[in-house]
């Protein structure tokens, strides 16, 4: 099993949504918890964030059959509204989002660092899945 090393993982998305829509998809806690799953028998019944440099954030992520939930949370290290957001988790590890505009399509591109549990292509698997989530739920609510 391959597990993590230094090298940070990269995912990403072309959402056919304007910049403005995709920064308040991503960042409102109404919308974090309509979209931050990775599979459709889990959920984000709770979330609630401050993005802004030196602001905070936690998403509850939970299966649905109520077997587990985890809460993903960390402390924001860099936010340019529209442009790119930052942040460290508990464990130390880091997360860069960047958003590029072109006009009515937005590109996001997130790189973390991996943990030391899971495979690498599981990690990578997983935040693309919730990424896509994601384009899906802007796309949608555009």
């Amino acid at each position: 099993m391959e597990t993590a090393g230094k090298t940070p993982i990269t995912v990403q998305a072309t959402v056919n949504a304007p910049i403005a829509k995709v920064w308040e998809f991503w960042t409102k806690p109404e919308h974090i918890t309509q979209w931050c799953n990775a599979s459709d028998d889990w959920h984000a019944p709770f979330a609630d964030n401050d993005p802004r440099t030196g602001g905070k954030f936690k998403t509850t992520m939970a299966a649905k059959d109520g077997s587990f939930s985890f809460d993903f949370e960390g402390v924001y290290t860099n936010v340019r509204d529209n442009e790119v957001i930052e942040y460290a988790l508990g464990d130390g590890r880091e997360v860069k989002i960047d958003f590029v505009a072109n006009g009515d399509v937005t590109e996001i591109t997130e790189t973390f660092d991996p943990e030391t549990t899971n495979p690498i292509e599981m990690q990578q698997g997983g935040w693309q899945a919730i990424l896509n989530n994601f384009k899906k739920h802007a796309e949608a609510n555009a």
